[in-house]
């Protein structure tokens, strides 16, 4: 309910107020938290640091479909690392994920309205959708994973 978001069409705004609360929601439950923590996986969880790196590259590999393209070898073997322990730092992280939603951004701003029903496909088993439906996936997933993230993130702080 944060009103419109001005110059973008009222169906491209949602995916945009996801990036938003994302932002301040990790933002805000990962002050604090060493980067040892981030990393950690209480009660064999995925990470925090687990679940912003998958935001991040998870939004620019579904844009990619959006696009109507087809994943990079480069996006490829991010996916595959992205479940690798690192030590990436929370600035590190949340400097991944804002970079990310920023490039997200751009194209779907430049998203003509009227292609809104135009066929999409995704991943290797080529799953049938729309631009719209792509859309809607992005903010969802988003959303999802940050929820897994706060609730990773309040364990983390017990260790």
């Amino acid at each position: 309910m944060r009103g419109p978001i001005e110059g973008v069409h009222p169906l491209l705004a949602p995916v945009l107020y996801s990036f938003q609360m994302a932002r301040e929601d990790l933002d805000k439950y990962t002050t604090g938290l060493p980067t040892q923590r981030l990393w950690a996986t209480p009660h064999g969880l995925r990470s925090v640091a687990f679940h912003m790196l998958h935001i991040a590259g998870s939004t620019l590999r579904l844009v990619t479909y959006l696009q109507g393209r087809e994943l990079s070898a480069a996006q490829l073997a991010a996916l595959a690392a992205e479940a690798s322990p690192g030590t990436l730092s929370r600035d590190q992280l949340l400097s991944a994920m804002n970079q990310s939603f920023h490039d997200a951004e751009a194209v779907i701003r430049a998203i003509d309205p009227s292609t809104l029903a135009d066929a999409r496909t995704v991943g290797r088993m080529r799953l049938p959708t729309t631009v719209i439906g792509l859309l809607t996936h992005i903010a969802e997933h988003t959303q999802r994973h940050v929820g897994q993230a706060i609730a990773t993130a309040k364990l983390a702080r017990w260790l």
